[in-house]
């Protein structure tokens, strides 16, 4: 199914609907184009419906008998999530991931796009439009960065880990309570901004670890298996694997290496 043709054809529908129905509004959106959905955290723009419009139509158009998952799909009608039980290929789009960074002009935002089936991420695509980085993941097929092989690697013995958290806005008392574990002796959690920027980072190796409490798959689906075919791993507070359609125990974590999640995941246990 994921073939050197299909991947590129992504790509290139990927750039197009960023270059077409993004960029041209990134600093120069009005207020009538920007809308709280659940609340002033929670944004969308006329960037990010039209951004999905065209994705959806191209990718489902690449793949004959898939469906979408989008974002803004999702929140318009909320069955539609239930596309990730179902047997066909489900495209996973994040139209703006980042969408408050968007609306205030910053650099820190990325289209995420995933295929999955029957729960398994079989490819993704990262794209930072600003800097033009694209990062593509295949099942068991490694990550690249702009054709170049991204390694996450381990962390350097004694170093502090450098880790990025959900926003507090985002979190219950308990999962507080679980990322209040992080805050001990070597390591060093900061609210996160952009996720798939943050896997992206995780992927690089410049950050270590990223601990989430919410588990929506187009935030995530890209990102874990970036995270995982850079050599990364990845955990929910229960130590089992993290499930793309959801029910897990929250919050988790995906990390550069093996030992570094098992690490986070002792962490959220001891806070929790």
């Amino acid at each position: 199914m994921i073939d050197d043709e299909l991947v590129a054809a992504v790509e290139g529908a990927i750039r197009r609907a960023v270059a077409e129905e993004v960029m041209p509004r990134w600093q120069q959106l009005s207020e009538e184009e920007v809308v709280e959905k659940s609340g002033p955290h929670d944004l969308v723009t006329v960037a990010d419906q039209r951004a999905e419009e065209q994705l959806t139509r191209t990718l489902a158009a690449l793949l004959p008998g898939s469906v979408v998952v989008g974002e803004e799909a999702v929140h318009a009608k909320p069955s539609t999530y239930e596309a990730l039980h179902g047997d066909a290929p489900v495209w996973i789009i994040d139209p703006i991931d980042g969408t408050r960074q968007f609306v205030r002009g910053n650099e820190g935002f990325c289209t995420l796009v995933a295929l999955a089936r029957y729960g398994e991420i079989l490819a993704s695509w990262t794209y930072g439009p600003v800097h033009d980085e694209m990062a593509i993941a295949r099942h068991r097929g490694g990550a690249l960065l702009n054709g170049e092989a991204l390694v996450s690697g381990v962390p350097e013995p004694g170093k502090v880990l450098e880790v990025a958290t959900s926003h507090p806005d985002f979190t219950t008392e308990a999962q507080k309570r679980a990322l209040f574990g992080l805050r001990t002796q070597g390591v060093a959690p900061r609210p996160c901004g952009s996720a798939g920027l943050e896997y992206l980072s995780v992927a690089q190796g410049e950050v270590d670890a990223v601990a989430f409490s919410w588990e929506a798959a187009w935030d995530h689906a890209a990102g874990l298996l970036l995270v995982a075919e850079a050599g990364g791993a990845s955990a929910t507070i229960d130590g089992e694997p993290f499930r793309l359609a959801g029910g897990n125990a929250l919050p988790f974590t995906a990390a550069r290496d093996a030992g570094t999640a098992r690490r986070m995941v002792g962490l959220l246990r001891a806070g929790s």
